[in-house]
């Protein structure tokens, strides 16, 4: 999973989605946690990505 810091818009909705996996930095823009998630984290992930406004998440897939 990755997060472009760049696109980010500071919406917060990764954040409400997952806190443990994502936060925000003192701009508000996202900061990840986990880089991999597992688990029910990872489908909170795949949420938080949809919800995204700015599309600054991505998942990877190897």
């Amino acid at each position: 999973m990755t997060a472009d810091r760049n696109c980010c818009i500071g919406a917060g909705q990764c954040v409400l989605t997952d806190p443990v996996v994502f936060d925000q930095d003192a701009d508000g823009v996202v900061l990840v946690r986990v880089e991999r998630p597992t688990g029910e984290a990872a489908d909170r992930v795949g949420e938080a990505v949809g919800l995204c406004p700015s599309g600054a998440l991505r998942i990877e897939h190897d």
